[in-house]
């Protein structure tokens, strides 16, 4: 057997062999020539299937046809309604939103609640010097929707007479207007709306009373309405 002939059977032998890591190999002399043999490919059943795939935008991995994706898509914007939000006020508003713990309702409208155990002492309705921190702040958020109706709605717990609690929420809704109400364009409506629209029940399963849920009762409410509410707010009480 000549030089090149054998020295091409080592080559075709070695890569035909020639495991995935790197380990030792030993030479088989092949006592004829090659020269002559034809050769052939033939597909392995259990080979790594290749194929080309449009590659999956930045940010997320994928691995087969079949594999589960993880992308990384833009967060949600956590600014209720922005589009009525100045662009210059959407970071400003989107931390007001937040540290006023605002809420969504099914119409749009946002919601923000005071409790009025921080707002007046037991029975008042005079608002107390540490409420006007969350006061400056709501006022701050009215800003952000300047063409937005706005009420502000007065609430008690289910203790005591409805005509009692009427009047109380009423009185402590006027209070809460009347500080927002300074450089504020709009007129607010106001609304004292008693024990009528709990947001829990003031007793728990056993009928045993739910300190815990009164105090969340006893609220003010600022209302955010949508622009085209205005028509549909309740009439002032």
């Amino acid at each position: 057997m000549s030089r090149a002939p054998r020295a091409a059977a080592l080559v075709l032998w070695a890569c035909a062999n020639l495991a995935p890591s790197a380990m030792a190999f030993t030479v088989e002399r092949v006592p004829r020539s090659l020269k002559d043999s034809l050769s052939s490919f033939a597909r392995v059943a259990d080979a790594p299937k290749t194929e080309f795939r449009k590659v999956p935008p930045a940010g997320s991995l994928s691995s087969g046809p079949s594999a589960s994706r993880i992308e990384s898509a833009p967060p949600a914007s956590t600014v209720f309604r922005v589009a009525e939000v100045p662009p210059a006020r959407v970071a400003a508003t989107r931390e007001l939103l937040t540290e006023l713990k605002a809420r969504q309702t099914e119409r749009q409208a946002i919601v923000i609640d005071l409790p009025s155990d921080v707002l007046f002492d037991f029975d008042k309705a005079e608002l107390r010097p540490d409420a006007r921190e969350s006061l400056d702040r709501a006022a701050e958020l009215l800003k952000s929707y300047p063409d937005a109706p706005v009420a502000i709605n007065g609430h008690t717990d289910g203790k005591g007479t409805d005509a009692y609690n009427d009047a109380l929420s009423m009185r402590r809704a006027q209070a809460v207007a009347a500080m927002l109400q300074a450089g504020q364009p709009r007129q607010l409506s106001v609304h004292g709306f008693g024990k009528k629209r709990p947001l829990v029940p003031d007793v728990r399963i056993d009928g045993s009373d739910d300190p815990e849920a009164r105090q969340r009762n006893r609220r003010v409410e600022i209302v955010i309405q949508p622009p085209d509410a205005a028509a549909a707010m309740p009439k002032k009480s």
